[in-house]
């Protein structure tokens, strides 16, 4: 009778996780090594700021926590290749003084950096709707200030994508992705026909509306998205991006679950909201965005889906409902915001039955 030959799953599963994990210590070794180096030439911890935003008595408090020479700024520097911009030293367990202005107050705060160095905290503050500004301090370096994005709580908020959505990636074809993503600036980046104007239009009338850009990009590229964004005219709006390196249980951070959490804490945050999600069907938008819509019909307005590959769709731009929310999808924003204008009506978007920003039951 012939052997039965073993399974090697259980083998390889357990080759894949202790690689992973000597992936992830090697790393962090490595840090610490040319950490304490740099330390020795003089570098010190600073911080590097990204736009947060407030709504309903909480503000977001969003940086990284860096090694940078004496003199260098990180959020001044520019003109950098993407790849280079991912050579930081991330300095995790720093302690960071915030202080957030508010109308006519300020709170002050001692927090801490987190693995990679990334500070992404909550402070209880009132802070009404507009603008505000966060400063914020590590050691003996000049404080760095940040735009705090306060958001009125109620009528249309908008979750917008950034790769092959806001910018052209071609995702689908990894080697050219990774050139626009790694070894060009954000100047020469191309921007998706119409999207901005989507967006603009999405939110018109509004006062303090919520515009937030939800990516899987690391945190190292979020300077040169910013820029792209304002000179390419999309509403102002805070990024919540992710960590980049290896993680102790996985080879990198789930992208799916980065983006679905962001959005149910966004559905949380500002209750009174209802939401149009914009993202492209050149990876998972598609699925997460139909799920919140089947799960929460009243928060979801609709839902547009840029075609990053039209010929893959033969009957070209769509339109359907998932649990009554419109689901459109185009190759591009002018087309988009055709075919929301069709399936919602006369804009604004976001007001439910009665006026309320969102609809009773």
């Amino acid at each position: 009778m012939p052997r039965a030959v073993p399974d090697p799953t259980p083998v390889l599963r357990g080759l894949g996780r202790r690689a992973q994990r000597a992936a992830f210590l090697g790393e962090q070794r490595a840090t610490a090594l040319l950490s304490r180096v740099a330390r020795r030439a003089g570098w010190t911890p600073a911080v590097h700021t990204y736009p947060g935003y407030a709504a309903a008595g909480r503000v977001r408090v969003l940086a990284r926590v860096l090694l940078a020479a004496p003199g260098v700024v990180p959020n001044e520097v520019v003109g950098v290749p993407g790849w280079r911009r991912l050579l930081t030293l991330e300095q995790p367990g720093a302690e960071v003084d915030v202080t957030v202005e508010g109308s006519s107050d300020r709170t002050h705060h001692r927090l801490r950096s987190g693995t990679g160095g990334l500070l992404d905290a909550t402070v209880t503050h009132d802070v009404p709707p507009g603008r505000a500004r966060a400063h914020l301090r590590v050691g003996a370096r000049d404080a760095a200030v940040e735009v705090v994005h306060a958001f009125a709580d109620g009528g249309l908020g908008v979750v917008c994508d950034i790769d092959d959505t806001a910018w052209v990636t071609g995702i689908r074809h990894p080697l050219k992705a990774a050139w626009r993503t790694f070894a060009r600036g954000s100047t020469g980046r191309e921007a998706v026909p119409g999207m901005a104007a989507l967006l603009r239009a999405a939110v018109e009338g509004q006062d303090h509306p919520a515009v937030v850009y939800l990516s899987n990009g690391p945190w190292n590229l979020a300077g040169p998205v910013s820029r792209f964004l304002a000179r390419h005219d999309f509403p102002p709006g805070p990024l919540l991006m992710t960590e980049w390196g290896f993680r102790p249980d996985a080879w990198f951070r789930s992208g799916q679950a980065h983006k679905a959490g962001s959005l149910r804490r966004l559905l949380e945050e500002m209750p009174r909201t209802r939401w149009l999600l914009v993202g492209d069907d050149g990876e998972h938008d598609p699925h997460l965005y139909r799920a919140l819509a089947e799960e929460r019909p009243d928060r979801v307005v609709a839902v547009a889906v840029r075609q990053v590959v039209p010929a893959s769709h033969p009957g070209g731009s769509e339109t359907e409902e998932v649990a009554g929310v419109p689901v459109v999808a185009a190759p591009d924003g002018t087309s988009l915001l055709r075919l929301l204008e069709a399936a919602l009506g006369a804009r604004p978007w976001g007001r439910g039955p009665g006026g309320s920003g969102v609809s009773d039951g």
